[in-house]
């Protein structure tokens, strides 16, 4: 394996530039073209590694590719799960190179989409082409690549509940998620679920003269502010009623496991240029990350933001808010916590309208599986090491998904780092990773298509 991917890593790097060329956008409609472009090019790439069956599905709204390579019906069948779809690049004034046309530095791809997700779900189109040209492929295996992760996969449990026959597997594969660092491997064991809001409060009929009406008329951008501080008290706990009624209490014993993965704090405030670390009392950053729920705002606007001086009172202001959920929560009932609580505590001098955007909801994988002990050892022979179980902070709805509609637990196999600067400026992924993933990956097939 090391062999062929030495042999066309540069072919392998430049293909992937020219996927992270194409601004495949989600949730701007503006790039509907783009989508289509991207999904074109997936499935080129995989008909050329090898994949027998390749299609674009289409959805109501970006297409799904689909593919596979059955070599036998005997032999089991791992389901490859990705997304071609990346996050907006704004703001574009800080990106030190243009956020669509790649440029590899320090050993580095920089470029929207480099490890979330394009160039972590190609490692699996390249590993198929390895095994593939080599005669090395130990089990069937099939992909679905879908376009609208990032907006929340709205369109992607109706696609899997019709195509439940075509995407039988033993288990799902992702690699969308990060390790420790290059010296410390780890498999992701934890997602947290997300509940996504959009907030409007509205105060008098127009824009009013702050001077004029300033101190008697409710002002919606100082009403929403407070309204946002309230949510959380002074040690850090989000003060929604129930919002901690669900919540998985991790039995101390885990807890310390969970410490002993390698994390310096000091590091990690050089790192983002912090002076310290802020969150709920009594538990470590890595938990406040991962085993805890969290309220952030995303996004806050209303009034005049243009050059210069306007002296005007805004007649509404607006807010996006997320909160990362933790097992056993559920996505709509914080959704609608949320909404009877921020309702609640809205002054009569204001309207409050909520909008609910996507959610998705809390993961846990095993560690006792064959496919998790298949991951260990390939991470073992790849990388020198064995990996460490961690649980992240982020989302993949489509881990729940899974295991709802298809019964498959998932194996979270992912190579970025926490310092790729995903969903933010300059997001980029190592070469180091990318090659090392290939090979990884396709470790990763010869020992789950061993027998227990």
């Amino acid at each position: 394996m090391q062999d062929y991917i030495e042999t066309h890593k540069h072919r392998f790097i430049e293909e992937l530039i020219e996927l992270l060329r194409i601004p495949s956008i989600s949730a701007d409609n503006g790039h509907k073209k783009d989508m289509i472009k991207a999904a074109q090019f997936v499935k080129t790439k995989l008909e050329e590694a090898g994949a027998e069956l390749v299609e674009i599905c289409e959805t109501p709204g970006n297409p799904v590719v689909y593919a596979e390579k059955v070599i036998s019906e005997k032999l089991p069948t791992v389901l490859i799960y990705g997304h071609y779809d990346v996050q907006p690049p704004d703001p574009l004034n800080l990106w030190d190179s243009p956020p669509f046309e790649p440029v590899i530095k320090d050993h580095k791809i920089y470029a929207r989409g480099a490890a979330d997700d394009k160039g972590q779900f190609y490692m699996h189109i390249k590993a198929l082409e390895m095994l593939n040209s080599t005669n090395q492929l130990p089990c069937n295996v099939k992909f679905m690549i879908e376009g609208e992760e990032e907006i929340g996969s709205n369109n992607l449990e109706k696609f899997v509940v019709e195509n439940k026959d075509k995407l039988k597997a033993d288990v799902i594969l992702i690699s969308d998620t990060s390790i420790i660092s290059n010296e410390c491997p780890s498999i992701t064991v934890g997602l947290r679920g997300l509940s996504y809001m959009e907030v409007e409060v509205t105060g008098a009929n127009r824009d009013l003269h702050s001077g004029v009406y300033g101190g008697a008329v409710a002002n919606p951008i100082n009403i929403l502010c407070e309204m946002i501080a309230s949510l959380k008290d002074k040690d850090g706990k989000i003060t929604i009623p129930g919002f901690y009624d669900r919540v998985a209490i991790i039995p101390m014993e885990e807890r310390i496991e969970m410490s002993k993965a390698p994390f310096e704090l000091e590091a990690y405030k050089n790192d983002l240029e912090i002076e310290d670390v802020i969150g709920e009392v009594g538990y470590s950053t890595n938990e406040r990350t991962s085993i805890r729920p969290s309220l952030d705002v995303n996004g806050i606007w209303g009034g005049y933001i243009g050059e210069g001086a306007k002296t005007v009172l805004p007649s509404k202001a607006y807010a996006k808010i997320s909160m990362r959920l933790v097992p056993y929560q559920d996505s709509a009932e914080i959704a609608e916590l949320f909404t009877q609580h921020f309702k609640a505590i809205a002054p009569k001098g204001v309207k409050v309208k909520i909008t609910p955007h996507h959610g998705g909801e809390p993961a846990v994988t095993p560690t006792d599986t064959h496919a998790y002990k298949a991951a260990c050892k390939a991470f073992e022979e790849a990388w020198g090491k064995t990996p460490i179980p961690t649980r992240e902070g982020g989302s993949i709805p489509i881990v729940a998904l899974f295991e709802k509609e298809l019964g498959l637990k998932t194996i979270l196999m992912g190579f970025g780092l926490n310092s790729d600067a995903i969903h933010s400026p300059n997001e980029h992924y190592g070469i180091f990773n990318y090659l090392k993933g290939i090979e990884t990956i396709g470790l990763f097939f010869k020992y789950f298509a061993k027998t227990n």
